[in-house]
């Protein structure tokens, strides 16, 4: 990068944490102020920052306007789909992905299982909305009044023994997934069938979707699923940090030892 473009690029970071005067500006880049004034003026003639009247300059509304359209124009699902399909080549485990809309959970992509027994679950299909760990993660990333409507107009069907019961007990369990940041869904929907799900976030650390990893007991026990947590979390750092384009994060140590409700 030529140094010119280095240097310009380096004052949107500075005036992102307040507008900043010419001197400023100088100092921060170790400039001469012609030097940083011909750097704002381009930056300005390109909308990307703004002079105000006491001469400080901000950011541009170019800049956020091209930041917001960038977000709108991405796709969540062509981002994640070779992630999903590096970790189903890895476990041969069904994954998914899924994203909350017009108060559903949508399944919006799907790798099969390479197992003979595979799930009865389609791209576009809504999910369990109250025992399934996808929903549950969506779920719990709204704001809890809208959280707490959504769940006393729920109706809670008893698919199992396990299922949710009620509106108290899901907003119990979407405080336990808010709080650890990944969600299961241990036979709640189906007795035979485990699932293990993390949260996909944006730049602004809002959950856009949610991506899950799905077996029978009769190809890996609940325990066994479970152990491979930490590598689906991984895959949904690495997708929010394609998405949003910021580095990954590290691995956080609060994973379980054992099966959690």
């Amino acid at each position: 990068m030529s140094q010119t473009v280095d240097r310009a690029l380096s004052i949107l970071p500075l005036l992102a944490r307040g507008p900043a005067d010419l001197g400023q500006v100088a100092t921060s880049l170790d400039v001469h102020k012609s030097t940083a004034l011909r750097l704002l003026r381009t930056l300005h003639e390109h909308g990307l920052v703004y002079r105000q009247q006491d001469q400080r300059y901000r950011l541009g509304a170019r800049l956020f306007a091209l930041a917001q359209e960038a977000v709108e124009n991405l796709d969540v699902r062509e981002i994640a789909h070779p992630h999903l399909t590096a970790l189903n080549e890895q476990v041969g485990h069904t994954v998914h992905l899924a994203v909350y809309e017009e108060n559903e959970v949508l399944y919006i992509d799907k790798v099969e299982s390479r197992y003979p027994v595979r799930m009865y679950s389609r791209i576009g299909k809504p999910v369990a909305i109250t025992v399934a760990a996808v929903a549950k993660l969506l779920l719990a990333d709204l704001p809890e009044p809208e959280c707490r409507a959504i769940a006393e107009r729920l109706d809670y069907p008893t698919y199992t023994a396990r299922s949710t019961p009620n509106a108290g007990a899901f907003l119990k369990e979407l405080a336990t997934v808010r709080e650890q940041g990944w969600a299961t869904d241990l036979g709640g929907h189906e007795e035979s069938i485990n699932c293990i799900g993390a949260p996909i976030r944006g730049a602004d650390g809002r959950m856009v979707a949610a991506m899950s990893m799905s077996a029978p007991n009769v190809v890996v026990t609940a325990e066994e699923l479970l152990t491979l947590l930490p590598l689906v979390r991984r895959t949904a750092d690495a997708i929010s940090g394609e998405y949003s384009g910021r580095t990954p994060q590290q691995e956080t140590p609060n994973t379980p030892k054992g099966p959690v409700a």
